[in-house]
């Protein structure tokens, strides 16, 4: 079976919004780590908000005259993902882009129900890319098989990843490592039986 694995950058309070306000430098050590991780995927879960922020990006990172060769090649990556875009109701134009395609899911029973089946499926794994509520939401349903943190050795007041879980959630350390910016990149799977008995009370926490 797939693996849906969240992957994202974070601060040492673990802060998921607005990364204008907290995010430092991605160093090139950084970057090819990243790269590694992305190499096993061939999907990416996101919301709207997140998506328009990638597709704002990502294609203009494809050009042989920005960034280094591991963005670009990076950039390649993202655009040849199948990416499906969630939406809690309703569909509305996004920005053009490849391999994008839109999921409504208008209650998290049908947004589980989607996403087993999808694990399910052939293929490479599933890179859970955010933004906050989706990533909340899959995390709370225990979806989620793996954690790769980036944290940044900042703080930052915001919303963090595990404000709407209403018990403990239980990790294990799969590993660790360190980067030339300061950045350490933290990588776990959940401890499955522990936390299953806590999931189903979380559906009802969520707007």
């Amino acid at each position: 079976m797939r693996k849906i694995v969240l992957q994202m950058m974070t601060t040492l309070n673990g802060r998921l919004d607005d990364p204008l306000a907290w995010l430092g430098s991605v160093g090139d050590d950084q970057y090819r780590a990243i790269d590694r991780l992305y190499a096993t995927y061939d999907t990416v879960l996101v919301g709207r908000v997140t998506y328009e922020e990638m597709a704002s990006y990502w294609p203009g990172a494809l050009s042989e005259d920005v960034g280094t060769e591991t963005n670009r090649k990076m950039a390649r990556r993202m655009h040849d993902y199948r990416k499906l875009v969630f939406w809690r109701s309703g569909r509305q134009t996004l920005t053009e882009w490849n391999n994008v395609e839109q999921v409504v899911a208008h209650d998290d029973e049908l947004l589980a129900a989607y996403l087993l089946d999808l694990k399910a499926r052939a293929g490479g794994d599933i890179h859970l890319s955010g933004g906050a509520s989706l990533a909340q939401t899959v995390i709370g349903l225990g979806l989620v098989d793996i954690f790769h943190f980036f944290v940044y050795p900042v703080t930052s007041p915001g919303a963090a990843w595990f404000d709407e879980l209403p018990d403990r959630y239980d990790l294990r350390l799969m590993g660790t490592d360190t980067y030339e910016n300061g950045v350490v990149g933290l990588h776990y799977e959940p401890l499955k039986r522990e936390n299953a008995e806590r999931a189903s009370s979380f559906s009802e926490l969520l707007v």
